[in-house]
């Protein structure tokens, strides 16, 4: 087994607890290895800091799988994904959940969604694909689903040097799942939905809104397949709008509108949201809520400037259609866009639309998307709730 030494000065990040060994925090390699093995970490001072795979095609090295020198088998895998499922189990989350959440559960690259009986996998590193047949079994035998749909189509599999790739792992199902979240009936598309078909992290923000838009009028922006828009309708909502650039995803939110008797309390629109926002601002049009869900912005590090300017844009144009005392929930899913630099973005907005931020409440992903401390990166969702007033 191959041997990585962290250069002095370098690894201290690695050796508290972080799972990603960056190219330019190795000094050497001792042995030989192909991309995908599991390789063995040490400090500079020769002390086993891990094990992890290996890619030399990606910037991130080494993924530690973990910090203990024992083997890595098919028990070891069994045991993570056990101990994986326990604990959604432990916090009320059977039936839709992230079952598995890469190195948040210690299994990295690895995302495993639940949909009722359905499983959706994806295998995002080269190490870990190396394992997909292993870990099907596995999932078979620990969580026993009707089928397993493998969405490998991520174009950080290339990356990785992995082929894009879709289809069934093990038995067959409808590829359009019919879920249910909050008491509310979702359609999930497994096959062509972004991602894994269906975004459960925002599962308790969408519960959160109960409170602010009964009786209210609710505009919806990147609305999606409609979950946002359609919790706030059966919440009470007097008049709901999703608005999303996707033609599909619209069509996929009608569908779940009608399927939850709300047809008739929600309108959607298929339009670019920044264009959109501009238009109402133009009219004079007002709401009681904005809630404002976009794609990640920010995709590194290099974009976060671009990144700024856009959540600036949306915030301001959300704060001039509000009414006075309106609420706005605003969120980020970009890593980069730290929770203190969107907070700060959000109040340079305020401040150009001359509006005063009254913060309700703070809150992040679902707990079935658990965060590391030594994990940055596994806290990625932001959402703030505002009285604009």
């Amino acid at each position: 087994m191959a041997k990585v030494f962290l250069a002095k000065g370098k690894g201290l990040r690695v050796e508290n607890g972080h799972p990603w060994v960056f190219r330019h925090e190795v000094e050497r390699i001792d042995g030989e290895f192909e991309d995908g093995d599991i390789v063995e970490v040490y400090n500079f001072k020769k002390k086993f800091v891990g094990k992890g795979f290996i890619n030399s095609k990606s910037q991130i090295l080494v993924r530690i799988l973990t910090r203990k020198n024992e083997e890595i088998n098919i028990d070891f895998f069994r045991k993570r994904i056990q101990d994986a499922w326990e604990y959604r189990k432990s916090i009320g989350y059977v039936n839709n959940c992230r079952l598995i959440f890469a190195e948040a559960d210690f299994l990295p690259g690895l995302i495993v969604d639940k949909f009722g009986d359905v499983l959706v996998m994806q295998t995002l590193s080269k190490g870990v694909d190396r394992y997909k047949d292993k870990l099907v079994d596995i999932l078979v035998d620990v969580v026993n689903p009707k089928a397993i749909y493998e969405r490998n189509d991520a174009k950080v599999r290339e990356i990785e040097g992995l082929e894009l790739k879709k289809g069934f792992l093990y038995g067959k199902s409808s590829t359009e799942v019919e879920i249910e979240e909050n008491g509310i009936k979702m359609i999930v598309d497994i096959e062509n939905g972004q991602k894994t078909g269906y975004f459960l992290d925002q599962k308790e923000n969408r519960v959160a809104i109960r409170n602010f838009v009964s009786d209210k009028t609710v505009l919806d922006c990147f609305c999606h397949t409609g979950g946002f828009t359609v919790n706030a309708a059966k919440f009470g909502a007097s008049k709901v709008i999703g608005v999303d650039i996707s033609d599909t995803a619209i069509e996929q939110a009608m569908k779940n509108a009608k399927l939850n008797n709300v047809e008739n309390k929600c309108e959607f629109v298929v339009s670019n949201v920044f264009d959109y926002l501009n238009e109402l601002d133009d009219k004079k049009e007002k709401y009681d809520v904005v809630i404002l869900d976009p794609p990640a912005f920010a995709k590194s590090v290099h974009t976060i400037e671009n990144a700024k300017r856009g959540y600036k844009e949306i915030n301001l144009r959300a704060m001039k259609i509000l009414k006075k005392g309106g609420i706005l929930v605003t969120c980020s899913c970009s890593h980069y866009m730290k929770p203190d630099l969107f907070f700060e973005v959000i109040k340079d907005a305020a401040k150009d639309a001359k509006k005063t931020l009254r913060m309700i409440e703070y809150r992040t992903q679902a707990k079935d998307h658990p965060y590391l401390i030594n994990y940055e990166e596994s806290l990625y969702l932001k959402c703030f709730i505002f009285q604009v007033l």
